[in-house]
C-alpha cells in the first residue's frame, strides 16, 4: 500500500491489562534452499528449482543463488556473505516440498473469529444483530479476547497468512491487545479499531463521532509505541461500513486518514438492502455508495474495499480513478447470501483485487480455502445467463496465487493432504495443493527471518 506516514497529534494511549508474551531473542541468518515459487506477473508463475535464498537477522533477503545446492552454498555462497555455516539457520525442503511467499488476508474480522461457520439463514444486516455484534462487544472482558486472538493469529499463521488486515472492535484496550499479540506473534497485521455511531445496538455503539476519532487516535498511538517503524504492525483507520457512521464520523475519519496517511478498510456493495440503505441515509451524497465514500475522503490509493458486489459501472470506474482497492471475498458472498463478485470485471477495469476470507461471514481463516470458493464463483459468474465472454470470466489457478500471494515471507509446503505420485509436473502439484491443501501442507511459517509456525 505505499509508504505510510507517521501521525503527528495523538491523545493518551489506552493500554492493555493483558500481558504479552517477551519479544524473541535476536534472529540467526538463515538460508533456504530447494524449490521457490511465486508469482511474476497475476497469471504468471516462476518456479526456480535448486535455488539458495539467503536471508539476514533483520529479515531482509540479500542473496538469490541459483544452481546452489548444499555443499555449493556451504563452501561458496556463505563465504562470499561472510556467513559462517555454524551461525546460520539452514533449511532445505524435500523433493515433493517447496517455498511460497506468505499470503495475505485482506479482509479478516479476528474479532468474530468464535462465530465462523455461524451465519444460519441470514443476510447481511440480520446476521450483524444477531451473531456479530454482541460476540464483538463481549471482547470488553480482556481475558476472553485475548483467548480469541490468539488462537484466530494462531490459526491464520498454521495456514499460511503472514499478513492479516484485521478489523478488532470498538474497545480501545481489546485493539490495542491484538495489536500486541500480533507483534509478539510475529505476525504482519493492519490493526483496526472499529469506528460505528449509528445503525447498531445500544450498547455497542461510539457515543458521539467526537468520541469514536479520540479512540481511534488513541489505537494509532498504541500501535506507534509497540512498533514505531509499522515494520509488523500498522494501524488502519476503519469505518465499519457507511451505514454505521454519521456524516460527521466519516468526515473526521477522512481528515484523520489526510493527516496521518494511514491505510482505510471498510465495506461496500457487499447486499443490496446494505446498498439501498446507504442511499436513504446519504441522500446528498453523490447517490452511490462509491461516492458517499468518495464525498468524505475516505476513497484513496490506500483503501481496502471489502466485497464490491453489486458496483456499477460508475462506481468501479471511481473506485479506479482513486486508486482503491477490492478484497474479494467469496466464502462470505456465498454463505450470507450477498452475491457473486465480476473479479475479472474489477480486474479488466484495471482495479487491484486481493483475497479476503472475511471471518466470520467466511467460515474458514484459510487463504487457500478462499481461492477455492474464488474460482467456482468464477465459473457461476461464467455461467450466468446473458454473461458475455465466458471463458475470461473464470479464474486460473496461475491468477488464484496471484490474488493470494503479494507478501515477501516464505512458507514451507509438502505433500500433506495432497496426494503426489511422482509423475506430475510442478504446474500440476501447484493446482492440486491450490485444490486440495490445508494447513496440513503448510509445514513452516517464516515472517521478516522468523520462524512464526512449524507443523510438528
Amino acid at each position: 500500500m505505499g509508504d505510510i506516514g507517521l501521525p503527528a497529534s495523538i491523545p493518551p494511549v489506552v493500554v492493555s491489562s493483558e500481558t504479552s508474551p517477551p519479544p524473541p531473542p535476536p534472529a540467526k541468518n538463515k538460508l533456504f534452499l530447494g524449490t521457490f515459487i511465486h508469482s511474476k506477473t497475476l497469471g504468471l508463475l516462476e518456479y526456480l528449482h535448486k535455488t539458495a535464498v539467503a536471508v539476514n537477522s533483520l529479515g531482509t533477503v540479500v542473496a538469490i543463488s541459483p544452481d546452489t545446492d548444499l555443499t555449493t552454498a556451504q563452501t561458496v555462497l556463505l563465504p562470499q556473505l561472510g556467513w559462517s555455516p555454524d551461525t546460520t539457520d539452514i533449511t532445505t525442503a524435500k523433493p515433493n516440498q517447496f517455498f511460497f511467499p506468505g499470503f495475505i488476508d485482506t479482509h479478516l474480522h479476528a474479532s468474530q473469529y468464535p462465530n465462523a461457520g455461524l451465519f444460519g439463514n441470514s443476510t447481511l444486516l440480520d446476521w450483524l444483530n444477531t451473531y456479530t455484534f454482541p460476540l464483538e462487544a463481549s471482547l470488553s472482558e480482556l481475558s476472553k479476547a485475548k483467548k480469541v486472538y490468539s488462537r484466530v493469529i494462531a490459526k491464520t499463521l498454521s495456514h499460511g497468512t503472514t499478513t492479516a488486515a484485521y478489523y478488532a472492535t470498538i474497545d480501545v484496550a481489546a485493539t490495542n491487545l491484538l495489536a500486541d499479540l500480533c507483534l509478539a506473534s510475529g505476525q504482519r497485521a493492519l490493526i483496526g479499531r472499529v469506528c460505528m455511531d449509528q445503525l447498531g445496538p445500544s450498547y455497542y455503539l461510539d457515543e458521539s463521532p467526537g468520541e469514536s476519532i479520540t479512540k481511534t487516535k488513541q489505537c494509532i498511538e498504541h500501535v506507534l509505541q509497540q512498533d514505531p517503524k509499522m515494520e509488523l504492525i500498522t494501524p488502519v483507520i476503519t469505518p465499519r461500513f457507511a451505514p454505521a457512521c454519521s456524516a460527521p464520523l466519516m468526515t473526521q475519519l477522512g481528515q484523520l486518514a489526510k493527516e496521518t496517511n494511514l491505510p482505510i478498510q471498510t465495506h461496500i456493495s457487499e447486499n443490496k438492502n446494505e446498498i439501498a440503505l446507504v442511499g436513504r441515509l446519504f441522500p446528498d451524497a453523490g447517490g452511490s455508495y462509491a461516492e458517499v465514500y468518495d464525498t468524505f475522503g475516505l476513497l484513496t490509493p490506500k483503501t481496502i474495499l471489502a466485497h464490491a458486489v453489486h458496483l456499477t459501472d460508475k462506481e468501479a470506474d471511481l473506485v479506479r480513478e482513486r486508486g482503491s482497492k477490492v478484497s474479494h471475498c467469496p466464502c462470505s458472498n456465498s454463505a450470507i447470501a450477498s452475491g457473486a463478485a465480476r473479479v475479472r470485471w474489477l480486474l479488466d477495469k484495471g482495479i487491484e483485487v486481493g483475497l479476503g476470507t472475511d471471518v466470520s461471514g467466511g467460515y474458514s481463516v484459510s487463504v487457500l480455502e478462499a481461492a477455492r470458493q474464488a474460482v467456482l464463483v468464477s465459473r457461476h459468474v461464467c455461467m450466468d445467463e446473458g454473461r458475455s465472454g465466458e471463458e475470461r470470466e473464470k479464474l486460473s489457478v496461475e491468477e488464484l496465487v496471484g490474488l493470494c500471494e503479494v507478501d515477501s515471507d516464505e512458507e514451507g509446503e509438502e505433500e500433506g493432504n495432497v496426494d503426489v505420485f511422482g509423475w506430475e509436473s510442478w504446474e500440476e502439484r501447484v493446482a492440486k495443493w491450490v485444490y486440495n491443501g490445508d494447513d496440513r501442507n503448510t509445514k513452516k511459517v517464516w515472517v521478516r527471518g522468523r520462524l512464526v509456525h512449524e507443523r510438528r
